[in-house]
Parts: C-alpha cells; structure tokens; sequence
C-alpha cells in the first residue's frame, strides 16, 4: 500500500502565501456599517392576525357534512346573514363546496392604517381535498398577541391555491384594515435597539452605544448633578438609548438619525458556517485551528508547528483560510473538507464556532 501523499510545494507555495496575505496588515481603513443594518428597533415588529373562516364555492371537494365543525360555522355564518332557522347537520349534510379554514395576515413592522389592505393565507384544517375555485366568506382577523383579542381586519376574496399543496392558498390584499395597527417604540422616554440575532455580541452593543454618544454626547442629569451617556449596552442583545430633550416631541426623527450612524467593524466571535446542501463554506477571517496533522482518505496536512512545517513562525495555531487554500489547491471535493472541518471541531483544534446548516 503507497504511504498517503502530502501537499506538494507548489500546493505549500499557494499555503504560505495564503497565511502571508492573512497576516498582512490591513492599513488605516476601518470597515464601518450602518446601526439600522444590524439591528431593529424594539416595538417595530411584524404583528400576525389570525382567523377562523370559511372558503366557499368549491367543486365538491369541501369538508362535506359529516364534518361537523364546518357545519356549525356554516350554520352560524347563515344565522348572521338572516337564515335562524336552519337545522345543523341535517339541512347542511350535503354542503361539499364549503370548507373551514385558518386565516392570517401579517401587518408590517412599521404597522399600518385603517383602509390599509395586506395578503392573507389560507389553510384548510379539515376534510378538504382542494380550494382550487373558492372564495374567502368574510372573516374577521384580531391580534395574535398574548391578551388581546382585537378585531383589526376583515378578509375576503378569490382564493389562489399554491401549486404545491391544494389545501392552501393566498388572497392578495384581501385583508382590510378596520382600525390603525400602532406598533409604538418609544417607551418611558427611552428607545431599544435589539440586535439581529447573528450580529449579537457585547462588542457589537458597546461599539452602537459609543457610536450613539459620540455623535449626542451627555445626558444631564439634574437631580443628581451629574451626567450619564445618553446610550449604554444592556447585554450584548440590546443597547438602550435616552432620547435628548430637544428630541422629545419629536423621537422619530432622532431614532433615523441613530439608525443612520455609522459603527466601526468590531472584532467579534470566530465562526464557520457550513451549508452542507449547496457546499458553501463562510470563514470569518479570524478562525484558527491548533497544531494537528489531518490524515482524510488520501490527504495528509499539517499545521501549526506539526513536523516543523512552513508554518513555523506563525505561532502553534494558523488561520483556517490558509488550510482551505492549501486543500484547494490540490482539489480535494467540498464533502472531504467539510468532513475535515468537523473533525477539526471534534478534536478541539478548531477556534472558533462551527454552525451547520
């Protein structure tokens, strides 16, 4: 059996360069992005509003009447339009073009006013074979929101079946709003920014606040004699921000203005996110991995200060950059350094977090 091939020195060429290139200085620029890019605002969510109705006008392809929960709302829908006296199940048993359905629709973060009209979906959540054909009776939609049960919307329309599941479909703008969906982000005086959850970090909160006081100073706080950043760092989730007096009456204007500042690119946590589906590898360029010898299938590579490799000098650790680079250059497939990765990971040589999706 031949012993396994190591990385020939063109292949160590493109490696050293690699871990140069790496360890280059970056020069006096600083990489900067917008407060608004990487975070929102507390309060300024979408809002689900959810419903129980009825599609009707199907081709026989409804809940039938042995179905009873349709029928009962058959029959209360036919109460509320003049009909008392119909006799559920008996005088509905053979209403197949009807379907009951779970109705919803999303109000956007910035909330909306009434007349306002947004998309519904629709799921049938009995019998249904189909709602190809139907329409959506009037159904009322309230808050989805713990406690509250408010009617903000009435839904109706022709119904368009997704093409890859015939018990559900959409209803473009076919909800209105009866009343103004408020989302409100100022609360005692104060503004949240919540970071996205990929940008979470104590770092990232710190640098928002500073960049926050840098540009809107002190606040003065008179009843102690002192004074007080306007914006601190709760936690590395969220920064809250005091708006200035000459900003009171008017908060949204100075919540654009924060959302415009600019934040200087903070050192944050080392990942690698791997997509094992598409075989995409994202590297943030401060991952390393220790001293190992990697011995896959046919692949030998050493790092660190293994067997005195070119990587002497650099330190027992090396970018995990410079690795992929090395592996390229001998093309070895996107599953075996995946593969490598993990294993990397397991062995504990690999700094960093590794995320498969």
């Amino acid at each position: 059996m031949s012993a396994s091939p190591r990385l020939t020195t063109s292949a160590w060429l493109v490696f050293i360069a690699g871990v140069a290139a790496l360890f280059a200085p970056s020069g006096a620029l600083v990489a900067q992005t917008r407060v608004a890019d990487i975070c929102r605002v507390k309060g300024q969510e979408e809002n689900q509003l959810v419903g129980l109705g009825l599609a009707t006008g199907l081709r026989g392809t409804g809940d039938g009447g042995s179905y009873l929960p349709t029928v009962r709302a058959l029959a209360t829908a036919m109460q509320f339009l003049g009909n008392p006296t119909v006799k559920p199940p008996i005088e509905l048993k053979d209403a197949k073009n009807v379907a009951l359905v779970i109705v919803t629709a999303t109000v956007p973060k910035d909330g909306g006013r009434e007349g306002d009209r947004i998309d519904v979906n629709v799921s049938s959540i009995g019998k249904a074979s189909s709602l190809s054909g139907g329409w959506l009776f009037l159904t009322a939609l309230q808050d989805s929101r713990p406690g509250s049960n408010r009617v903000y919307a009435i839904a109706d329309g022709k119904l368009k079946v997704e093409a890859t599941s015939p018990t559900t479909a959409r209803v473009y703008e076919g909800a209105r709003l009866i009343e103004d969906f408020i989302n409100p982000f100022v609360k005692d005086g104060k503004i949240t920014l919540v970071m996205h959850r990929n940008h979470a970090d104590a770092r990232v909160s710190h640098a928002v606040a500073e960049s926050v006081n840098g540009v809107f100073g002190l606040d003065r706080q008179y009843s102690r004699n002192s004074y007080v950043p306007y914006a601190r760092a709760i936690n590395p989730v969220n920064v809250e921000v005091t708006i200035p007096p000459q900003y009171r009456d008017d908060a949204n204007n100075f919540l654009q203005q924060v959302l415009d500042l600019q934040v200087d690119e903070v050192k944050t946590e080392a990942r690698v996110v791997i997509n094992e589906r598409t075989g995409a590898i994202v590297v943030t360029g401060d991952v390393q991995i220790g001293d190992a010898v990697v011995t896959h299938r046919n692949i030998v590579v050493e790092t660190g200060l293994a067997k005195q490799t070119p990587f002497v000098g650099v330190g027992d650790t090396t970018r995990l950059q410079a690795l992929l680079s090395a592996l390229n250059a001998v093309q070895v497939p996107t599953e075996d350094v995946i593969e490598i990765i993990k294993n990397l990971e397991r062995s504990g040589k690999l700094r960093g977090k590794l995320i498969i999706e």
